[in-house]
């Protein structure tokens, strides 16, 4: 009877190395930019997966410090969401503390604040 072969678990490497790609893109947005989640997807390489970037954000644990809050939608907004459980009201927060300026409708001008990396 032939033996069988034990498959490399390649899924759990594959997601960390994602996670690590997009924390180090996270990382390097300057104070006062933002850049959008696909943006960062697409720095990542993970092109088209601007919802894994938010999935990932959204899961870290707070112990790791990335600027997160520097991370938004293409609209130029914070993505509002009850799942974020007060994270959006903080994350408007954080990014006015840096120099980005909202209007009455709690968007900002992308174009102006987007970081180019």
């Amino acid at each position: 009877m032939p033996t069988k072969r034990k498959l490399a678990p390649t899924a759990p490497a594959q997601a960390d190395e994602a996670i690590a790609a997009i924390c180090a893109v996270v990382r390097g947005i300057p104070k006062g930019w933002v850049a959008t989640y696909g943006q960062v997807a697409a720095m990542a390489g993970l092109p088209r997966r601007a919802r894994l970037v938010g999935h990932v954000l959204q899961h870290l644990d707070p112990a790791i410090k990335i600027p997160w809050h520097r991370v938004v939608n293409a609209k130029g907004e914070v993505s509002y969401t009850q799942s974020r459980n007060g994270g959006d009201a903080l994350q408007q927060r954080l990014l006015e503390k840096e120099g980005i300026e909202f209007d009455d409708n709690n968007r900002f001008n992308l174009e102006r604040f987007r970081w180019h990396g």
